[in-house]
């Protein structure tokens, strides 16, 4: 791969010239600016929300033993799953997806199985992770080599398996079949952790490395000699970008040194301008890795000592605003890349994503056949590439100060983004 000498040598041959200097910097003057609102991915945020809850209900269904759940076994699941509706609310609200029945034993008991067309977009998505497979291996390598220890708790990897994209059942059926790549150990406080096996040079290439890659090539030409920084993609609010102070900030921030999320920082000084562009840059990364380009903040602070990332790296979701967008949207902490977007939808949707999108299609025909009956969409309907049949937003109306919103009011406090509480 034409990266791999500067992944390998690249930090250490690059420190003496061009990092020195950096590693006690603390002189770029910060601009302290004033959190915005974006309608567009606050939107996704919440369609999203319910798309996730309604593909782990119907993961639960798979692997209940009878092919189905009763409502008091997923009663106490709403905060599990994020809604903000009860469970058997949620559910009957999607009959193409779910069918309600009485329970043989108490027909007062409201019970849940899937509906054909269920099974068809499951099976869909279980064609999908098998032919994707090795991509898979690679974000889930990538996520590992990123740790200090190279491990993560599988307690800690668990919630991730829908934003990294993993099977549901991933720790049987995809880690036994990469012993080269992955080891399930116990670690020394006795949790299981899932272990990378060996290094993979190949993999250790940041998202922002290969776009750069796939430019024109002169900056990245340049980078990789050691003259000159790789800059992240912004896009700001409107009316910041073209802010002096914000501009000349950005400016010498882009001009830091970039360093992989690969390499090791501990050589760093932790509290210098290099060190917090390293934590954009592992931010940067592990969100690149993930399907839908977002994740919770708790699932990030969960990682947070093995990333290497500061106490409250909350913060640096909205002291930088050009990259990245922190959302409170249905009562949580929703961090995404900005760059991941485009016009209202994933600018380069994965494969997975598209099949979710059926998913999503489905829910939302089955909001006009409630009531009417179990399987009434027609499962041609199912076959179909919606994707491309998404609504999309104007881009000019992605971003405005905010004003007034059940989930959003006001500025975000600093209790907002030191808060355990997700």
């Amino acid at each position: 791969m034409k990266l791999r000498s500067t992944i390998h040598y690249g930090f250490s041959s690059i420190i003496p010239k061009f990092f020195h200097h950096h590693l006690q910097c603390r002189g770029i003057v910060k601009v302290r600016l004033k959190w915005v609102k974006n309608r567009s991915l606050d939107h996704i945020i919440d369609t999203e929300t319910d798309l996730k809850a309604a593909c782990l209900l119907k993961d639960a269904i798979k692997r209940s033993s009878g092919g189905f759940l009763a409502s008091n076994s997923i009663a106490n699941w709403q905060k599990l799953l994020g809604l903000t509706i009860p469970v058997l609310r949620f559910m009957r609200r999607y009959p193409t997806l779910f069918d309600e029945f009485p329970h043989s034993k108490y027909p007062s008991l409201p019970c849940f199985r899937l509906t054909d067309t269920a099974l068809m977009l499951h099976s869909q998505e279980e064609s999908m992770h098998q032919t994707n497979e090795p991509d898979t291996v690679e974000r889930l390598c990538k996520v590992l080599m990123m740790m200090k220890t190279r491990m993560v708790p599988l307690q800690s990897l668990s919630p991730l398996k829908w934003d990294l994209g993993l099977p549901d059942d991933y720790h049987k059926t995809l880690i036994p079949k990469y012993p080269d790549h992955f080891r399930v150990i116990k670690a020394s406080n006795g949790l299981p952790c899932l272990k990378l096996g060996e290094w993979r040079e190949e993999f250790a290439v940041s998202a922002l490395q290969e776009s750069n890659e796939r430019g024109d090539g002169g900056e990245y030409r340049e980078f990789k000699r050691g003259k000159s920084a790789l800059a992240f993609p912004m896009s700001f609010p409107r009316g910041y970008g073209a802010q002096k102070k914000v501009k000349a900030w950005m400016e010498e921030f882009q001009k830091l040194p970039y360093i992989s999320p690969y390499e090791d920082s501990r050589q760093i000084d932790p509290n210098s301008e290099l060190m917090e562009k390293r934590v954009v840059g592992v931010l940067h990364e592990f969100l690149s890795l993930t399907i839908h380009k977002k994740t919770k903040r708790n699932y990030l602070r969960s990682l947070s000592e093995e990333l290497n990332l500061p106490y409250k790296f909350t913060r640096i979701f909205t002291r930088y605003p050009g990259i990245f967008y922190l959302s409170l949207k249905c009562k949580t902490t929703t961090v995404a890349i900005k760059e991941g977007y485009r016009r209202g939808k994933l600018a380069t949707p994965h494969p997975i994503a598209r099949i979710r999108e059926k998913y999503n299609y489905v829910m939302r025909t089955g909001l006009l056949y409630r009531g009417k009956g179990m399987n009434m969409m027609p499962k041609e309907d199912v076959l179909l590439d919606v994707g491309e049949n998404t609504t999309e937003q104007e881009e000019s109306a992605e971003e405005e100060p905010d004003i007034d919103d059940e989930c959003n009011k006001g500025e975000i406090s600093e209790e907002d983004l030191d808060s355990d509480e997700d």
